[in-house]
């Protein structure tokens, strides 16, 4: 099945969804009369069913200061400094990489605010099928609500991941505020659901674009055994290789020939991408990163029907870090000269060196700072680019079995894995493919220190004191501009630790690892309780 079809039913279904729910208004009795009566649904209706569900992942993940922000923007690859035409925004992006953000900064609330309306609108849809307001056929029903939990317990991993200690509401006609719950009953809550649901989840590939299959639900369960002892302080290695050996010799899915394939703005064909969120210019708005980093002169670049802000780039720390044959570097990283799409005459010349943060009157110039170029920006683009996100792809299942017997002492075994991976951005060099299990072993090449507004890093070990720095650094460059960093950073014990560009370890740094409940759902539910740090 050709999955670019499966990509605009899916967003027409989305947009039908949002419809429907207008519509409410005009009658509310006739409609629900309507539905109960007469709608008959079957399994082909499903996408319709289950779009409104997967609609918030839309506006979590590159919506305007929402997760791609809160991943990114507090770890040490991303930055937003101060432009000539602004970008200081109250200091939201400094307090963010500084780790001064507080229980009222819009990137962790907003997650909240999405995840939840996800989980809540999953509630509805499983009670409605429970209730036989939308009566399905026995095993289609019973089948939509096993991906209705799997999808719901995505936006609890998410919960789960940045602020922990949160309400688990399953109940949709429960109106009382909720009861907080540990981290532990998180974690515990989000396994459950995904075991007892992997069973009733369809294995298909193509079909199930954008929604969660076997395979989503398995990458699901290892990204959160990979980080358990970050969640509940038990490593839980061998139940990552476990989950990543499934896919693997599923064989549904398969290393894309080029890396940059994976991030095309026709991406919904890749054979790598496990689980993505769907997103297109015309049906499915709201991948704008584009916009959020290119200087606006590159409009004359791309001859784009939108101009760009021109704010966020690389920390020109983690751009040494590459090998400069590594392809990586040049289909992540927009860099040196850029042309006029017509003249051919040079518009803008990027640069590796920012001066600066902000906020002490530092101003970096319009062309500081290599932009992110992952998500192919074709030429007339629009506000909105047709790329997808992949949340989880085969390379990430690949690493993360890699660093599973890296941490239980198969080193060989996980350098196979990582020289896999790194093949396709070497092609002009295989050698360089080759990493062994003691360079795995190794520290960090990232020169971890204070940079000041010349460049020069006051480094004292850098990075060369990390475990399994190098593997970390493989991370970096494999999974750079993929809303990964803060997460990994925490698992190797740099989030709390290291200094990076113009950040330095907060004062409460243990406490850094959780963002706060926002200020405005400790307002109105007495029940939760603030987390700790602030």
């Amino acid at each position: 099945m050709n999955t670019k079809i499966v990509k605009i039913g899916a967003l027409i279904a989305l947009l039908l969804a949002g419809g429907f729910n207008s519509c409410t208004n005009l009658d509310e009795e006739v409609y629900s009369e309507v539905l109960e009566r007469n709608f008959q649904p079957t399994e082909r209706d499903l996408p319709y069913i289950l779009a409104p569900v997967y609609a918030p992942f839309r506006t979590l993940m590159f919506g305007w200061q929402g997760y791609f922000d809160l991943q990114e923007e507090s770890a040490d690859i991303i930055i937003t400094p101060v432009r000539p035409n602004g970008w200081d925004d109250a200091g939201t992006y400094r307090r963010m990489h500084q780790h001064n953000w507080t229980s009222e900064q819009w990137q962790p609330t907003n997650t909240w605010n999405q995840a939840y309306s996800a989980i809540s609108r999953a509630n509805r849809v499983i009670m409605q099928i429970e209730d036989g307001a939308l009566p399905l056929p026995e095993d289609v029903g019973r089948d939509a609500i096993a991906e209705l939990r799997a999808a719901r317990a995505l936006a609890y991993y998410l919960l789960l991941d940045n602020h922990g200690n949160v309400p688990i509401v399953t109940d949709y006609r429960d109106d009382s505020l909720p009861e907080q719950s540990t981290r532990q009953e998180v974690y515990d809550f989000v396994i459950t659901e995904l075991t007892e649901a992997l069973p009733l989840l369809s294995e298909e590939v193509a079909p199930m674009y954008g929604r969660m299959n076997r395979w989503a639900a398995k990458a699901l369960l290892a990204k959160i055994y990979l980080n358990a002892e970050v969640y509940i302080g038990t490593p839980q290695w061998n139940k990552v290789i476990e989950e990543t050996d499934e896919i693997i010799t599923s064989e549904a899915y398969s290393l894309d020939m080029n890396y940059s394939d994976v991030f095309t703005y026709t991406n919904e064909n890749s054979g790598e991408i496990i689980f993505a969120v769907p997103y297109d210019e015309i049906y499915g708005t709201g991948n704008q990163i584009h916009m959020k980093t290119l200087d606006p002169l590159s409009r004359l670049v791309y001859a784009m029907a939108a101009g760009p802000w021109g704010g966020n780039c690389a920390v020109p720390q983690f751009i040494d870090t590459y090998d400069p044959e590594d392809s990586r570097l040049y289909d992540t990283w927009i860099q040196g000269p850029q042309y006029h799409a017509t003249t051919g005459e040079e518009v803008i010349n990027y640069v590796k060196h920012v001066p600066g943060i902000g906020g002490d009157g530092t101003v970096a110039p319009s062309n500081a700072g290599y932009r992110i170029g992952k998500y192919e920006i074709k030429k007339g683009a629009t506000g909105s680019l047709d790329n997808d996100y992949p949340m989880f792809r085969y390379a990430d299942i690949l690493m993360m079995k890699a660093e599973a017997l890296l941490r239980t002492g198969d080193a060989n075994g996980a350098a196979a894995l990582v020289t896999q991976v790194r093949q396709r951005a070497f092609k002009d060099n295989p050698d360089k493919a080759t990493v062994t299990g003691a360079q795995l072993g190794q520290g960090s090449s990232y020169n971890y220190g204070w940079q000041d507004t010349d460049g020069s890093v006051d480094a004292v070990n850098g990075g060369t004191d990390i475990e399994y720095g190098r593997f970390l650094d493989e991370l970096g460059w494999e999974f750079a501009a993929e809303a990964h960093r803060r997460q990994d950073l925490i698992r190797f014990g740099v989030f709390q630790t290291k200094t990076w560009f113009n950040h330095r370890p907060h004062p409460q740094a243990q406490t850094r690892t959780l963002f706060p409940i926002p200020f405005a759902e400790l307002t109105k539910n007495p029940n939760l309780t603030q987390n700790p740090g602030y």
